[in-house]
């Protein structure tokens, strides 16, 4: 047994996956109110890291695997960016073995090692009654093979990419949405000093949310995203047609990491894959820079264009949250605290048509969440495409 007390009971929390602004609100709302309810709470740190490296030892030092939180140490980090709890993307079901824990180097031999029982057998030793992880679908895909060993687990939804499915609002998605916004605006100065493109790569793996709302919100003129590959010719031409009719003489698309050329296929960095089978992406935006330095002549009355090419990649990700991503955490938090004081898990907090709701946490590997390109986008214009915005939610694309 390890040397944490307990009162009422002990609550787990990890963060998992990429960081982004919110976790910390989201830490601080879950602390507050399970200590305010008895609770004891434990952080593990650097996601589910800290439950597969941790040694059931009570002589052995786990600082590094998890830490007992109050309310002092969650409040100080409670406004600003980031996860003071840290973030892996581990993946405890397929841990290789050059990964593997010393301690546990000689039970498990194979190239790829499900480690669950010994995660299991962890939160066991803590006396951790109930775990809330909070990440994207890869983080939460795995609290779904916990709840099905029969582990009480209740989910918080968070991506800046906004695709988990059953929700209509992750965590980190309206400061991406902000900075993107406001990145996009600073750098018109260059593009319409020197009468260019621009090309911003944003982050979006699967999904075209990051893209669709800035070019929705004035932003861009146009987008691509990975739910439609595209024609190069025609963004080309598009793009032409916007800086000749700009005062400014300059264009700008954003460009998701997951968008694909009409034939292609995604552009990645390595070929080296995380533990939940993912390619670090990144490039696209410079293909596309050049293809259409490459095309400009044909449509500018023979004179090359030249691009202003910016990955934004981080900046949208890091500092402090906005408005929404510091309540929406907040709300989530008590949410969760909520269906655990009623002794309901399995569930994913989520926002539904505007309203707080929850929802069966195995929705998030049942389904994918993507654009609708039907309803949303339009193929000829190479952007975000609204028939009506009556009764629409308030980041207008939902979950179905």
């Amino acid at each position: 047994m390890a040397t944490v007390k307990t009162k009422k009971g002990v609550i787990g929390i990890l963060t998992g996956g990429g960081d982004v602004p919110g976790l910390n609100p989201a830490i601080r709302a879950v602390t507050f109110r399970a200590l305010r309810e008895g609770y004891e709470v434990i952080g593990f740190r650097r996601g589910w890291a800290g439950l597969v490296d941790m040694v059931r030892d009570k002589g052995h030092d786990n600082s590094d695997n998890f830490q007992l939180l109050t309310e002092e140490i969650v409040n100080r980090a409670g406004r600003t960016g980031g996860t003071f709890l840290h973030s892996s993307r581990t993946n405890p079901s397929r841990v290789c073995k050059s990964s593997l824990p010393e301690h546990l180097k000689s039970t498990f031999t194979a190239d790829k090692n499900d480690l669950t029982p010994e995660v299991l057998k962890n939160l066991d030793w803590l006396s951790v009654e109930y775990l809330i992880p909070i990440g994207g679908d890869d983080t939460l895909s795995y609290a779904v093979r916990l709840y099905q060993e029969g582990f009480k687990v209740v989910g918080i939804p968070k991506t800046m990419d906004n695709d988990v499915p059953g929700t209509d609002y992750c965590i980190g998605f309206s400061t991406c949405i902000t900075r993107t916004i406001q990145l996009a605006n600073d750098l018109r100065t260059s593009a319409g000093s020197h009468e260019r493109f621009m090309v911003l790569e944003v982050f979006g793996r699967y999904a075209g949310f990051t893209a669709m709302l800035p070019t929705m919100a004035g932003a861009a003129n146009r987008c691509v995203i990975p739910e439609h590959k595209f024609n190069i010719e025609q963004l080309c031409e598009l793009l032409s047609s916007d800086r000749t009719h700009n005062p400014s003489h300059y264009a700008t698309v954003l460009v998701s990491e997951g968008a694909m050329f009409e034939g292609g296929e995604m552009v990645f960095q390595k070929d080296a894959a995380d533990a939940f089978g993912h390619k670090k992406l990144g490039g696209i935006g410079d293909l596309v820079s050049e293809e259409l330095t490459e095309l400009s002549p044909k449509y500018n009355k023979g004179k090359k264009i030249d691009v202003i090419n910016q990955k934004l990649g981080y900046l949208v990700r890091c500092g402090d949250p906005d408005a929404i991503d510091s309540i929406v955490p907040m709300a989530y938090g008590n949410l969760a605290l909520d269906l655990i004081l009623s002794k309901v898990h399995g569930r994913l907090v989520v926002l539904k048509n505007g309203r707080y709701d929850n929802m069966p946490i195995d929705t998030v590997t049942a389904s994918k969440k993507v654009v609708n390109i039907k309803e949303h986008y339009s193929t000829e214009r190479l952007r975000p495409h609204y028939a009506s915005f009556e009764m629409r939610p308030l980041f207008i694309m939902t979950s179905e």
